[in-house]
């Protein structure tokens, strides 16, 4: 089944998903095959690829998970360096929080020909950064400000334009290493107020903020930071995510 209409079957049952996010360039291989182990001993769905700096480690950690992996890899692109065909998917991201053009649509326009020619699934997705209380690699990066954390109906109302633009997944992001995760309050708030998988990643650290996260009404759960300093948590955060099969 292609990457979004699973996403979206998913939804539809209730069934939660969680993606494990890899940043290349904080994994060296021994550190990888751990992860990699430990994804498939659990219940994560896809791997996400991407980071502030990556760009050359992109290719060999791709062929290096797919080589001991069957869960799709999903691109998650933070600069134009970050693209790869080797990928199953790629999350295009818009940045919609922020008034960057080149984040909005100037490096999509660079990228399309190399994107138009291979083989990948290509999901729009609405990219929504918000506030944790401390500036975070995303945000300096972007050369944009966050939503305040304590304005959802700021946050709602930009995840709607972006359900109305046409996109097909709408992402809130705390930010890498994120001080603390967004707010149920937030989250429930877009959850409200779109109809389209909405995903949720940056600051999660605990199981209990990802079953937080998806009883707001989280489709997916991304956690990267956490699982690169203990890899045990993603057996908690598999118990968590079981909760939500349908079948329970």
């Amino acid at each position: 089944m292609a990457l979004l209409s699973n996403i979206n079957e998913c939804r539809k049952t209730g069934r939660k998903l969680f993606s494990l996010l890899i940043d290349p360039d904080k994994y060296q291989d021994a550190a990888l095959m751990n992860a990699i182990d430990a994804a498939n001993d659990s219940d994560v769905d896809f791997f996400l690829i991407g980071g502030s700096l990556t760009a050359g480690a992109i290719d060999d950690t791709i062929t290096f998970i797919k080589k001991h992996s069957s869960l799709p890899v999903i691109l998650y692109p933070g600069n134009l360096l970050q693209l790869s065909t080797r990928a199953d998917g790629i999350l295009l991201l818009s940045l919609l929080s922020g008034r960057n053009s080149d984040l909005l649509i100037g490096n999509h326009v660079i990228a399309a020909p190399l994107l138009k020619k291979s083989r990948m699934e290509i999901i729009p997705t609405g990219y929504i950064l918000v506030g944790s209380g401390t500036p975070t690699s995303v945000e300096y990066m972007s050369h944009t400000m966050p939503i305040p954390a304590h304005k959802p109906d700021i946050i709602a109302a930009t995840a709607m334009a972006g359900e109305m633009l046409g996109f097909k997944l709408i992402y809130l992001e705390a930010g890498s290493g994120a001080s603390q995760a967004i707010q149920s309050t937030a989250i429930s708030h877009v959850r409200k107020n779109i109809d389209i998988p909405l995903i949720v990643g940056g600051g999660i650290n605990t199981p209990e903020q990802v079953m937080n996260a998806f009883s707001a009404g989280a489709d997916i759960v991304v956690v990267g930071t956490a699982i690169e300093k203990n890899i045990t948590l993603l057996k908690d955060i598999s118990a968590v995510t079981k909760r939500f099969f349908p079948s329970n």
